[in-house]
């Protein structure tokens, strides 16, 4: 056995980390440009951060095949 998840997983996969990376950077920027650079804001930042992990990875799994189907109309396959 070797770790790694069938192929099938992809999408998931991608949608969670994509959304994970994603969340973590803009909840940062919001929260800090909301409360300044304090201990408040880094206490903050963290349940803003999961609240907005929690719409964006189920968001991203809706979205991101349609994009995908979009992207495929405009780019050309080589």
């Amino acid at each position: 056995m070797s770790g790694r998840l069938p192929a099938r997983f992809a999408l998931p996969v991608t949608g969670f980390i994509l959304s994970g990376i994603m969340t973590i950077i803009i909840s940062g920027v919001s929260t800090f440009m909301a409360l300044g650079f304090s201990w408040m804001a880094l206490g903050a930042w963290p349940i803003a951060w999961i609240s907005s992990w929690m719409v964006a990875f189920p968001t991203v799994l809706v979205v991101l095949p349609i994009v995908r189907r979009l992207v495929s109309r405009v780019v050309t396959a080589q």
